[in-house]
């Protein structure tokens, strides 16, 4: 049996039993409504420290969070996805990655964050994923709008504890 297959089993007994990972005390989750309220007032290190602490991508597969991000990065709004590609550009490039390198690295339509499609985005996205998770990571908690339209219960899991927190804290 594959680690992915018994990372799977377990999100789905622990979800099955209502488990949630506990978080540390000094977590003030429980004064955020929704997701939405989360992303919107919580600061980025917050979110990172979050993020860290439940984004495993060795346990994602490739197969699995490709369309999930094909999926997400389609449904924000183009100037989210604008500022998405920009964090992703940002990040690279303090990796010494050039915006222009990775156009032509990834075959994207243009390095211009403002002009990228839906499929650009993905492209950058799903590079950081499998080649610099912790960029990836980063981006996300710079970005969390992407999170709420992950649809794969497994790659929702990865961020779901998050939500699960809230869950388990307004039905208290």
């Amino acid at each position: 049996m594959t680690s992915s297959e018994d990372y799977k089993r377990q999100i789905m007994n622990d979800l099955a039993h209502g488990s949630t990972e506990q978080l540390d005390d000094n977590s003030s989750l429980e004064n955020y409504q929704s997701f939405d309220d989360f992303a919107q007032r919580s600061s980025k290190d917050e979110r990172r420290h979050l993020f860290g602490r439940s984004f495993h991508p060795e346990k994602i597969p490739s197969a699995q969070m490709e369309p999930e991000l094909q999926k997400a990065i389609a449904q924000i709004k183009p100037n989210e996805r604008d500022d998405v590609a920009r964090e992703f550009f940002k990040h690279f490039k303090e990796r010494g990655l050039s915006d222009r390198d990775l156009e032509r690295q990834l075959s994207l339509s243009t390095h211009h964050p403002s002009r990228m499609n839906a499929d650009d985005v993905t492209k950058l996205a799903s590079f950081a994923y499998h080649n610099h998770p912790d960029l990836f990571r980063d981006v996300l908690a710079e970005q969390p709008g992407i999170v709420k339209f992950f649809s794969n219960p497994m790659v929702g899991a990865a961020f779901g504890l998050v939500a699960a927190r809230w869950l388990s804290n307004r039905n208290k």
